[in-house]
């Protein structure tokens, strides 16, 4: 394949890359409606530049340090802690990255905003013309920025195909990367996945890169520190980048020319040279150590001992270990209770997250690459096979590949492989956490695809992945044409319901409605008055009469009751020993049992020509939708594709239901349609 039309594939590809990542940044109207997020931006309200070196160091003082609120600490649209510790189970180095770009737009906003017209999403959100307070404009430039560093993974992503494997593979893997509905969906949340995924990419293609045999010595090094540089900066991402020391060591392993002594030497420096670099863009990590150690710290296997037991930073990596390791329990993770580790993550990664054709591809590729390499070193193990043999085994056909792929297949599996053995067994199953492992599956499954031999079936199996991918990724961008359903159902709460009335929410989930413009007037949800049940509970709480008692008195007082999408009903059900109650209230609710009728419903699903791809809350659960519910979802043409992971749902596409208080029932009547209360 020529250059030139390399060029022109690329900026093809990364031309639909960046339309579908950079478009509805503001998909919730800039509402803060993911948590995680939102508490990002939050703390990133609090970091600025400090007055003097002295207090830019100091754990208290300094407003760098994302561990702690310093002292008069104020901003403009979110009310702030001073002098206080906070958690912060994230890297600084996104956190830093998105202040600096919100700060560099800030600069830059006097000079383009006169040349640029006002209606523009770059002018108003980005550059904030409008002058929106700074809690708002963190998240969209921190939304953009994200967009952007997901934009380049996918560019990076060609280099690393190209080094590996040619730039057919390269091409065809950046391809189904700017396509990928996962990347698409996280590539629009100000959180810090994307960011680790691409230092991941930086670091595995500077390690490939280093190994390429017409480089001399002294460009190996280079190029093996600056892998080491990018390791650093994928652990200042997030904690899980240090798993890339495994493909660092096979590569400095694989520099098979130098001496043992020198090679141990250089992974010693590289792993220096890295933990200097995250010392650099973390330093709080190294700097404070004046947390206090609580009982759910010393959980488990991850307790600390010594000096290091007060350090922030390993403290909240060791809580979010205990638990993502299910040895911690905690409301929002119950979810994935009964869950079946490995098959659970492709599952949702098949249905949802890259869509049932790239998903069999990528995870086909993953084994198809891992069995070439196994074969191939098997058979240099048995002496069965000369060098030149072992080289010709490893090259794809009918790919051109520029050096034997053994070595660069080696140092990739040594990332995929443990990431996926290790993450895949966590009993806490979010999709994101699968992540960094993702452009990898488009690689292997795109070195799969051009190793097909018969041309026509290559061509033909390359083009029904491709095109209905892309289909599916145009199908969920759609979502993002329709207003956010908290804001929809907000706004309907205003038309319908009257002031005064009593609205219940569900904790663990966005209490509605929200403050929203209606008829262009901002309306305030403090006319209304508002509660919250709580049946999920706090941390290790189970169901109990008093818990029954006291969210039946708040039920029977209600006017309306909101279930602002499934994250208690669907996992609640599910959970019949842990909540005798609470599961029958559900089905009690639905039924209309509890006197309640379903007044609205409301959501945005995936949808193209017409069709929709309607996530299936109910059957999971055993739960029967009520009626009004099953009208509204046969109403959407198209099919039931099944049960989802709560975190792909939640943030941007929730479901919601919202019942009228039409029997007014004590809460005594109500309480004694459970059974055992």
């Amino acid at each position: 394949m020529e250059n030139r039309t390399q060029i022109v594939l690329l900026i093809l590809i990364l031309i639909v890359a960046a339309a579908l990542r950079l478009s509805y940044l503001d998909w919730d109207g800039y509402n803060h409606y993911h948590p995680d997020e939102r508490y990002i931006a939050w703390v990133g309200t609090s970091i600025e530049w400090p007055d003097s070196y002295q207090a830019a160091l100091s754990p208290h003082k300094s407003s760098f340090n994302p561990f702690y609120w310093p002292p008069d600490a104020t901003s403009s649209g979110v009310v702030l802690e001073q002098d206080e510790p906070r958690r912060f189970a994230y890297g600084h180095l996104p956190l830093y990255m998105g202040v600096a770009f919100t700060r560099g737009l800030e600069a830059i906003e006097p000079s383009f905003s006169r040349i640029l017209p006002e209606e523009w999403k770059l002018t108003s959100d980005l550059l904030n013309n409008g002058g929106q307070n700074e809690f708002r404009h963190i998240t969209a430039a921190g939304r953009a920025l994200t967009a952007l560093v997901d934009l380049a993974s996918v560019l990076l992503l060609f280099f690393l195909g190209r080094l590996a494997f040619g730039p057919a593979v390269g091409l065809l893997a950046s391809a189904f990367l700017a396509v990928n509905v996962m990347h698409l969906q996280l590539a629009r949340f100000f959180a810090f996945d994307p960011y680790l995924t691409f230092f991941v990419l930086l670091a595995l293609t500077l390690m490939v890169l280093s190994i390429q045999d017409q480089f001399s010595n002294g460009l190996r090094v280079v190029l093996t520190l600056l892998a080491g540089m990018a390791i650093g900066l994928a652990i200042g991402s997030k904690f899980g980048g240090i798993l890339l020391f495994l493909p660092m060591a096979m590569t400095v392993i694989w520099q098979l020319k130098w001496p043992v002594g020198r090679r141990l030497l250089m992974l010693l420096i590289a792993g220096l040279v890295a933990f200097i670099v995250f010392s650099l863009t973390n330093p709080f990590a190294i700097l404070d150590n004046s947390c206090q150690v609580d009982g759910s710290f010393q959980a488990g296997p991850f307790q600390i001992p010594g000096l290091l037991l007060k350090s922030c930073y390993l403290q909240n990596v060791a809580l979010q270990g205990t638990m993502v390791r299910g040895l911690r329990d905690v409301p929002f993770v119950r979810q994935y209770a009964g869950t079946t580790p490995y098959l659970y993550f492709i599952e949702m990664q098949l249905r949802w997250g890259m869509g049932l054709l790239l998903g069999l591809v990528g995870f086909a590729g993953l084994i198809w690459t891992s069995w070439r390499v196994i074969s191939a070193i098997y058979q240099w193990w048995q002496g069965r096979s000369t060098k030149s043999s072992v080289k010709n085994v490893m090259k794809i056909e009918p790919v051109a590949a520029r050096f034997p792929v053994m070595a660069p297949e080696v140092i990739l599996l040594s990332w995929s492989l443990p990431l996926f053995l290790t993450t895949g067994a966590f009993e806490v199953k979010f999709m994101r956490y699968l992540q960094p492992l993702i452009p990898l599956l488009m690689l292997y499954g795109a070195a799969m695809l051009l190793s097909i031999r018969i041309i026509a079936l290559r061509r033909v199996a390359i083009a029904l992945v491709l095109i209905l991918t892309t289909l599916y990724a145009i199908s969920f961008i759609n979502i993002y044409r329709n207003p956010h359903p908290w804001i929809e159902a907000s706004r309907w709460i205003f038309e319908n319901v009257p002031e005064e009335s009593s609205v219940v929410s569900e904790m663990w989930d966005d209490r509605l409605p929200d403050n929203v413009v209606v008829a262009g007037k901002m309306q305030n949800r403090e006319i209304y008055d508002l509660a919250d049940v709580n049946w999920l509970s706090g941390t290790e709480e189970y169901d109990n009469s008093e818990k029954l008692e006291e969210n039946l008195s708040l039920i029977a007082e209600a006017d309306y009751l909101v279930l602002s999408s499934n994250r208690n009903y669907g996992v609640i059900p599910r959970l019949t020993e842990r909540y005798p109650f609470s599961s029958q209230y559900y089905r009690l609710l639905f039924e209309g049992h509890l006197g309640f009728e379903v007044a609205y419903v409301g959501s945005r699903f995936p949808n193209l020509f017409g069709l929709y791809l309607k996530p299936d809350s109910f059957s999971w659960t055993s739960l029967e939708p009520p009626p009004e519910v099953s009208a509204y979802l046969d109403n959407l043409p198209g099919p039931n594709w099944g049960r989802f992971d709560e975190s792909f749902t939640v943030y941007d596409q929730p479901m919601v239901i919202i019942f009228q208080n039409k029997a007014h029932l004590t809460a005594g009547e109500m309480r004694a349609l459970f059974d055992g209360a």
